[in-house]
């Protein structure tokens, strides 16, 4: 069993394709064929089903996917524990970002990790907390950082910022509503009586609202779910309902002064974002560097915005 096999191997799996695969990593689609096919006869097992969309990973195959990762992101530690000992931090780093916070620090994030870091490389994943956890664990990530994110044993977490959530409401069109008299502060229970407009299950702020109306016998008013922020505030804006978000939200919008904010108490909506990565990898150099400069960005991105 080769190395040069196993990633072969893991790269059609994760792509789903030869083609998609062979061009990831640069080699003749050929070549990819026969890595795969030696690793699957030396291990006697059937790994990928070929179809004519693609392939597809076999019970055995997905037991191998899970190992070979693992193997890969070894060889990784050591081939950067090595670039250490020469005195310079390398290797690949992978983050995650929620989509609610990916404005706010992509570029700061790239252009510290570039003067910090400049030998080693990043990439960064916009995606959802449910995704991003998959991911830490089959360690296509890193790292991630994650709204609320429940407890697990094989995860890691150290608290980056707390938000508390607030009502968001449009000045356009308010005065065609019945119920534009909001107070600069509301109660929890207020917010039942208003058209909210609010991501889908499973998102984290939207988690954290219907749990805590919950604990308090309410229920939310969602008249419109929509999967992302920016289209939530749109129609927030044209007066279609309220948003329960992050104050920061709004540093994503064009013309924040369009809106007007409300604080909720009683209780307040506390969010916590966290950085989240796998337990049962080791972390790097590399990766403690990158995780300091993750938390300083963060906190002083929300701190400037909040």
């Amino acid at each position: 069993m080769e190395l040069k096999q196993i990633e072969s191997f893991v790269r059609v799996a994760e792509l789903g394709s030869f083609t998609k695969a062979a061009l990831a990593l640069g080699i003749p689609q050929p070549l990819l064929s026969r890595h795969v096919r030696q690793l699957e006869v030396e291990l006697h097992q059937n790994l990928l089903m070929r179809n004519g969309r693609g392939v597809t990973v076999t019970e055995a195959g997905l037991v191998m996917l899970e190992h070979g990762r693992g193997i890969l992101h070894q060889v990784a530690v050591a081939q950067e524990e090595l670039g250490t000992v020469r005195g310079a931090l390398a290797g690949r780093v992978s983050i995650g970002l929620p989509p609610s916070l990916s404005k706010l620090v992509t570029v700061p994030l790239t252009m510290s990790f570039r003067a910090y870091l400049p030998h080693a490389q990043l990439s960064l994943t916009e995606g959802f907390s449910v995704l991003m956890v998959e991911s830490l664990r089959a360690g296509r990530l890193d790292m991630a950082v994650l709204y609320n994110p429940p407890p697990s044993p094989d995860l890691e977490m150290t608290l980056l910022h707390e938000d508390t959530l607030i009502l968001i409401s449009g000045k356009k069109g308010q005065q065609h509503r019945a119920e534009t008299k909001l107070k600069p502060v509301m109660q929890l229970a207020d917010l039942a009586k208003l058209p909210l407009i609010a991501p889908s299950r499973p998102n984290a702020f939207r988690l954290l609202i219907d749990t805590e109306m919950q604990r308090i016998n309410c229920k939310p008013n969602i008249v419109f779910e929509i999967d992302g922020l920016n289209a939530i505030l749109e129609l927030v804006k044209e007066g279609l309902g309220y948003a329960v978000l992050p104050a920061y939200t709004l540093s994503n919008f064009a013309k924040p002064e369009d809106f007007t904010t409300h604080l909720v108490e009683k209780p307040k909506l506390m969010s916590q974002l966290m950085l989240v990565w796998s337990a049962r990898r080791p972390l790097t150099a590399t990766h403690k560097a990158t995780m300091k400069l993750t938390q300083e960005v963060a906190t002083q991105a929300l701190l400037a915005n909040g």
